[in-house]
């Protein structure tokens, strides 16, 4: 090595560029180490879309307020709860800085959507998505001076009396190490391991999509929990959701989610309901689905809709499939026609009056007399064309992790690690217990990335 730094970043996706560009602004020298090569580097952040802000007043691309009650409440209804309310108060509190933060650093935002996804309020979309993100802060980043090493693989951290005095790692085909003063974890979480995967969940894991990275295995957050350092979250909770069935096994990315779902039945393999598809605007419940999907035989699922219902929601990437009865549909989707006839004309007949159907906003209009009931947009699938969706679970991160505090700091049983900090995804467990927010995942990195970027740079000095 050529070169000493004062603090080694893990990761290459949001959280790790953010720690890594407020260390060097605050005068540390800063190495990123990214398992990934440079034309997939990012991470998941690659396929992000947008940032959950708080904000009092217009902010940006945002319009109107989100207050912190509001946006904690939002947490805590898809969380049930589950959630460290001060870590969550923290990020949803310093969300609102972060939004000039980032345009600050190259970040731009495109104007406010309306529509169905229901974010001109709490979220800001990225201009040219969370890709253009990425290479706005690499350039960042570069400017700062922080050395980038691309397809360097961690191994091992060397832990020894409450401090990491060593990186392992591999680069450029060797086995090299480094000694940094301090180090920032961001590397995700083991989404991408499926051996992991299925030790948590079962067999049913096999049948799982990864939306994002194939780089993600867990390989730092095994050997840190090996070693004995905290950790937060089960391993059977993750960020996962209910994509389309014909995605690739890995790093589909956004493209690859379904939007359909609250104007459509779901039925399994059996051509059987098993959840109210209304149950709440899209953004706050579309990450339920994933767990809902993998829960049913095969680990698979079907989403009808008619023709009135076909531009509610953004197009998917592949095209749905189209047929002139609800049988044709069912021998498309190898479905029993029979069943799904009378699950159809079954749900058509609990539908009462559509007339206060209204697709951007909770609109009451639901089923009477079946089981499961739909809630909200419950209406008859009665004009054809007819069409429908395959699903399957589509994984995005875990959510097992490394416990943090307030300052991002690691611990064991004994107390803090003095040099060891993480960021993002790695840590998202200690304010995910289940379920997710649009857009908080990105919250979570921005703020976290940040505060660990100060911290390792306060300690490095």
């Amino acid at each position: 090595m050529t070169h000493s730094y004062d603090i080694a970043v893990i990761g290459g996706g949001n959280a790790a560029l953010c720690a890594a560009m407020t260390a060097a602004e605050a005068g540390a020298r800063v190495v990123i180490l990214e398992t990934a090569p440079k034309p997939y580097r990012g991470g998941n952040s690659r396929h992000t879309r947008n940032f959950r802000c708080m904000h009092s007043g217009p902010l940006g691309p945002l319009v109107d307020d989100y207050t912190e009650e509001e946006y904690l409440a939002d947490l805590l209804k898809v969380t049930g709860g589950k959630t460290n309310k001060t870590l969550a108060r923290l990020a949803i509190q310093r969300s609102e800085e972060c939004l000039a933060w980032m345009q600050d650093h190259g970040v731009h935002f495109q104007p406010s959507l309306s529509g169905t996804l229901s974010l001109a309020r709490t979220n800001a979309f990225f201009m040219g998505g969370g890709k253009s993100l990425v290479n706005a802060y690499y350039r960042t980043a570069e400017r700062l001076g922080v050395d980038v090493f691309y397809e360097a693989a961690v191994t091992h951290l060397e832990l020894a009396n409450n401090q990491i005095t060593r990186i392992d790692y591999t680069h450029q085909g060797q086995n090299r190490s480094m000694s940094p003063t301090s180090v920032v974890v961001a590397s995700g979480g083991f989404q991408a391991n499926t051996d992991w995967l299925t030790r948590a969940w079962g067999p049913a894991a096999q049948n799982f999509l990864i939306r994002g990275t194939p780089y993600n295995r867990g390989v730092v957050l095994s050997d840190l929990i090996d070693q004995g350092v905290q950790t937060v979250g089960d391993a059977d909770q993750c960020h996962a959701v209910a994509i389309d069935g014909r995605a690739p096994k890995f790093d589909g990315g956004i493209v690859t989610r379904l939007d359909c779902v609250p104007f459509s039945i779901v039925v399994n393999k059996n051509a059987e309901r098993f959840y109210d598809e209304g149950e709440d605007v899209w953004p706050k419940r579309y990450a339920i689905w994933g767990r809902l999907v993998a829960a049913q035989p095969d680990q698979v699922g079907y989403a009808i809709i008619d023709f009135k219902s076909l531009e509610l929601f953004m197009p998917s990437v592949f095209p749905p499939l189209r047929a002139d009865s609800i049988e044709e549909l069912a021998g498309m989707m190898d479905l029993p026609a029979d069943r799904l006839k009378d699950t159809v004309e079954t749900f058509n007949a609990a539908c009462s009056d559509a007339s206060k159907f209204h697709p951007t906003e909770l609109d009451g209009v639901s089923t009477s007399g079946i089981t499961p009931a739909k809630t909200n947009w419950a209406r008859p699938i009665s004009d054809p064309p007819f069409y429908g969706y395959s699903l399957r679970t589509g994984v995005t991160f875990t959510y097992l992790g490394l416990r943090v505090d307030e300052t991002a700091q690691c611990c064991t049983k004994s107390g803090p690690i003095r040099n060891l900090w993480a960021a993002g995804e790695t840590m998202a467990g200690s304010i995910l217990g289940q379920g997710y927010l649009a857009g908080f995942g990105m919250t979570i990195g921005t703020v976290f990335g940040r505060i660990a970027g100060q911290e390792a740079a306060t300690y490095a000095n």
